[in-house]
């Protein structure tokens, strides 16, 4: 009796331990969504910091950009043309190149140029929350480009989304309209970048990994970026005698934007874009509260609330996400094992006919 009562105990406990191979790959899952976390809050208040005129006062987006994308394609470039770190896909032809690359590095250039603006004027937790719309903006986007089919609950999540945004934008204490067009604008420019990566470039079958990424976008950016910079910003810096490049600051910032880029790709890559977009919320509450606590921006009850809603509405897009991507896994896995057992059926009665026709001979 008490070995049999022993028995399942001992099955139970065998099937709820978890082997090493899985624990090691929750463990670096975990570990790159750390890296992302800490690299891009690091950039985010990096940038605050630069940009910040009661800061380090040096208020030109522009020109800073322009360092990031420099330094990400001399980096790059070295990797690929030098130390052979990695190999160009054979696939891109120049044809391809201009076709698709070139506009992705446009709306990348215009992304980066517009989202470090708005730091001159909104606070980082207000720009947090305007960040919570990139989930509408990717799915509106989307269904214009027909890649994605309208549905009216998603769309009723986003509208909730939405909403949430707008009660915190109304309870926002130092709200400037000029940043949040800004900020806006950078949403809808990064959102419509992510949609033609898979129009242009994931549907032909083109994987970059993030080098070769930086290797073909970084320089497009730093050409469109050229433009805006001779034209606002230059005869601005050639006026201020004052300046001095400060090789440290910016050096340092540059290379954590180029880590931050690379720890994009590895994170989406060795995990899923859905987990870099759970990780996202939670480096948003961590960057709420920096701002709040350490530089001392205002967060009013409103700003929480509103954004509390549209945390709910991004959590629940997440979760939805997540079980279609389950479902779909669970519908191919159904499939894979029934063609294997109409592979085993047509084996079996491929045998019979061969047997039969031995005994026939026979």
């Amino acid at each position: 009796m008490g070995a049999a009562t022993d028995a399942p105990t001992t099955s139970a406990s065998s099937t709820t331990t978890l082997s090493p191979s899985i624990i090691k790959k929750i463990l670096l899952s975990y570990t790159y969504v750390a890296i992302w976390i800490f690299l891009s809050f690091t950039v985010i208040v990096y940038n605050k910091y630069i940009l910040d005129q009661k800061l380090y006062n040096w208020p030109y987006p522009i020109s800073l950009t322009l360092i990031h994308m420099g330094f990400c394609s001399s980096i790059a470039a070295l990797l690929v043309r030098v130390f052979h770190v990695v190999d160009l896909p054979t696939s891109m032809s120049p044809r391809l190149y201009l076709s698709s690359v070139v506009p992705i590095g446009a709306l990348y250039s215009l992304s980066l140029w517009l989202s470090n603006s708005a730091y001159i004027y909104l606070s980082v937790s207000f720009i947090q929350m305007l960040k919570a719309l990139m989930p509408v903006a990717v799915y509106s986007i989307g269904v214009l480009f027909r890649k994605d089919s309208f549905k009216s609950s998603t769309m009723g999540n986003m509208l909730a989304i939405s909403f949430g945004v707008a009660i915190a934008a109304y309870g926002e204490a130092k709200f400037d309209t000029w940043g949040v067009l800004l900020q806006l604008g950078a949403v809808a420019f990064e959102a419509t970048r992510l949609v033609l990566i898979q129009i242009l470039l994931t549907s032909k079958g083109i994987s970059l990994n993030p080098i070769t990424s930086l290797y073909y976008v970084a320089p497009c950016c730093f050409v469109f970026l050229l433009i805006p910079w001779i034209t606002v910003e230059l005869p601005i810096l050639k006026e201020n005698s004052t300046f001095h490049f400060d090789y440290f600051i910016f050096g340092t910032n540059s290379f954590c934007a180029f880590a931050l880029n690379l720890a994009v790709f590895l994170l989406v890559g060795k995990t899923s874009a859905l987990t870099m977009n759970v990780a996202g919320v939670v480096k948003d509450w961590l960057l709420i509260a920096f701002s709040w606590s350490v530089i001392k921006d205002t967060v009013t009850p409103v700003n929480l609330f509103g954004y509390g809603l549209a945390f709910c509405g991004v959590a629940y897009y997440n979760h939805s996400k997540l079980k279609a991507l389950r479902e779909k896994e669970a519908a191919e896995r159904k499939d894979e094992e029934g063609d294997e057992e109409s592979g085993r059926l047509l084996d079996q009665r491929e045998g019979d006919v061969i047997t039969r026709r031995n005994e026939s001979e026979g």
